[in-house]
């Protein structure tokens, strides 16, 4: 990890700190006064659908485009992300592919090492580490192009985990891999926030991969609409969650408003109704319609989609 100045860090300050970060396109607000702390060794998320300002929120904290206004510090003192020092302390994770797929996984990450700056005994003893963390060495001597979209991705984050970064940004890290791709990412950059304090900044619109995190920013037209702990967001959606598939779902929510006290929502053409005993609700809805009349109907627990719904009254894949 990089040593700080003497004298440099305060105490009193959050780790990590984005102030009022504007960036408009033309009339449009990308992003719209972003202002948050983050902890050392947190693992933070932005989530929201497309156009909800995640995309433009990872391209300002990269430096890959300039803020309006605003500011991100580090330790209560300004770092802007094009500075070479904050460079150094920046790892990061590109929604696109970035190898080289004719070089092995060896020589990207050599190359990686050079980029970086690290050579000798210092780069092979970091290459070796990254090539067992995420679980490559057995292929490390094969042509990228011969890696499966899994493998890929992991020997990317090997990549950019070389120079030891106190601060990892991923944008949509889990895009075109399984599910148990994902389980072993997750579990690999966990264990190096629990040794090494790494903090992760995530960007993402799956529910799923965002209950990886301590912490969620949601966003929507580019503010912040609500930030806390996974477990606390969900509690704003009151007990279980119920949806019904029928045609004309807007006379069956309408007729399924007559039994619950909060009105129910069409999202994606589905009713989704929020009922505190789920279980003993369905069949008086089921009693309410002709046979035949529902198609299916559904029971879940609250997921960060339905804190989405409870939010905005939309989803979180918003459809053309």
């Amino acid at each position: 990890m990089i040593a700080e100045p003497q004298g440099s860090r305060n105490p009193a300050a959050p780790f990590l700190r984005l102030e009022g970060l504007t960036r408009k396109f033309g009339a449009r607000v990308a992003v719209d006064g972003l202002t948050l702390d983050i902890a050392r060794g947190e693992f933070f998320g932005f989530l929201g659908p497309n156009g909800a300002g995640k995309s433009t929120t990872f391209n300002l904290l990269t430096g890959l485009l300039a803020a309006d206004s605003g500011r991100i510090l580090i330790d209560g003192h300004e770092a802007p992300p094009t500075s070479p020092r904050m460079r150094q302390r920046l790892g990061v994770v590109f929604q696109e592919p970035s190898l080289d797929e004719k070089l092995t996984g060896l020589e990207n990450l050599r190359l990686g090492a050079a980029l970086y700056g690290l050579s000798g005994r210092l780069a092979e003893r970091r290459v070796s580490e990254m090539l067992a963390l995420v679980e490559l060495a057995d292929r490390a001597g094969e042509p990228v192009e011969r890696y499966s979209g899994g493998m890929r991705r992991r020997l990317e984050l090997a990549r950019v985990l070389l120079h030891e970064p106190e601060i990892l940004i991923m944008d949509e890290p889990a895009r075109g891999i399984d599910q148990a791709t994902q389980r072993r990412i997750w579990a690999q950059l966990n264990e190096l926030k629990r040794v090494r304090r790494l903090t992760i900044l995530l960007t993402t619109h799956q529910p799923e991969e965002a209950e990886q995190c301590d912490r969620l920013a949601v966003l929507d037209a580019g503010k912040v609409i609500a930030c806390d702990t996974v477990d606390a967001l969900k509690k704003q959606v009151g007990g279980d969650v119920i949806t019904l598939e029928a045609d004309n779902p807007e006379e069956i929510a309408a007729q399924a408003a007559t039994l619950v006290s909060t009105p129910p929502l069409i999202v994606d053409g589905q009713v989704v109704i929020e009922a505190e005993q789920g279980h003993a609700l369905i069949p008086r809805l089921v009693e309410l319609f002709a046979p035949g009349r529902l198609k299916a109907v559904g029971l879940r627990r609250p997921t960060l989609g339905d804190v989405f719904v409870k939010l905005t009254g939309r989803g979180l894949v918003e459809k053309n």
